[in-house]
């Protein structure tokens, strides 16, 4: 599928990347969604917290949204998303990722960006409800990098399965990696190692043998964090490996429902390598759209309905 044009244009001050990336991390709130939580078990032991939010009348229709890094499902972007999915006949799902429900997961293992297992049996158990006759994925940054590869990779998909969202996605994750090390990113990587190292002192007196304190007091950068902790814990020799059999890029050739991924070209935390024109080229069931403005999950709107959460509302009656 061709690159699709962009019709995004926002005021003056949403056109710089960094004021609208801020803007709706730290300032956006949602009001008026009650979310409902659900714990399921897991095969290895652990478990995952899952936040429901329903439509005015029963539906069969549902959305499972994906948040991203060190995200949770009170994040606005998840809050906002689920709104506007409630409002339009869909109920919503919101994971929150093993270890970020406000309660440490029971495993040394947590979540990455490439743990598909995770959302598979998310799938699964609403599977088994029987409630629903189609299912959606919603996933933003590496939330998308966990749906789109999920979607790719190697499996048969529940039939039920219509279509995929994904928004500001690391396609390329060690490409994006890279761009945390560059100045402009200093204050978010600073950020996310602060609320990840604080998470991981927790495991290290839980699971004293896996990491000892001197290697924590080791990682200055997310990289770091990466080699010493998310791929080792998750059987992957180093950052590099973890990088590169967890990108979603290598996987888009292959998906085969509607999926449309929005990466804006001011996004900071995106290398060159998280634009995958020449995939959605080859691929008719790939949408790219690539805004000129945006920042990283900061795709403003009037009436706090960003452009996004309207922009899924209609590809999804175009696609379905």
């Amino acid at each position: 599928m061709p690159l699709i044009p962009s019709t995004y244009n926002p005021p003056f001050l949403f056109k710089n990347g960094h004021f609208s990336t801020i803007y709706a991390g730290l300032w956006r709130k949602i009001d008026a969604l009650q979310q409902k939580r659900e714990r399921i078990e897991l095969s290895d032991g652990d478990f995952l917290d899952l936040d429901w939010s329903f439509a005015a009348t029963p539906t069969n229709k549902v959305f499972i949204l994906i948040h991203g890094l060190e995200g949770n499902a009170q994040r606005s972007y998840i809050k906002g998303s689920a709104k506007q999915f409630n409002l339009n006949g869909y109920d919503a799902c919101a994971i929150n990722l093993r270890g970020c429900s406000g309660e440490n997961n029971r495993l040394y293992r947590s979540y990455h960006g490439g743990a598909t297992e995770d959302i598979e049996a998310v799938v699964h158990h609403i599977l088994t409800s029987k409630k629903y006759s189609e299912i959606n994925i919603k996933g933003f940054s590496l939330g998308g990098n966990l749906t789109l590869k999920y979607i790719g990779e190697n499996r048969e998909l529940p039939q039920e399965i219509k279509a995929a969202i994904a928004i500001s996605v690391p396609c390329n994750l060690y490409d994006s990696q890279l761009k945390f090390l560059k100045t402009e990113n200093t204050v978010y990587g600073k950020r996310f190692k602060k609320q990840m190292v604080g998470k991981l002192r927790i495991k290290q007196k839980l699971f004293p043998d896996s990491i000892s304190e001197s290697v924590i007091e080791n990682i200055v950068t997310l990289k770091d964090f990466d080699d010493v902790y998310t791929s080792l814990a998750h059987g992957f020799k180093d950052g590099i490996d973890y990088y590169t059999q967890s990108s979603c890029r290598q996987f888009l050739p292959n998906i085969k429902i509607p999926a449309l991924l929005i990466n804006a070209q001011n996004d900071s935390f995106l290398g060159s390598g998280c634009y995958p024109y020449k995939e959605a080229k080859d691929n008719a069931n790939l949408y790219l759209e690539v805004p000129k403005y945006g920042g990283h999950v900061g795709f403003y709107g009037t009436k706090n309905i960003t452009y996004t959460e309207k922009r899924v509302i209609n590809f999804m009656n175009e696609v379905l």
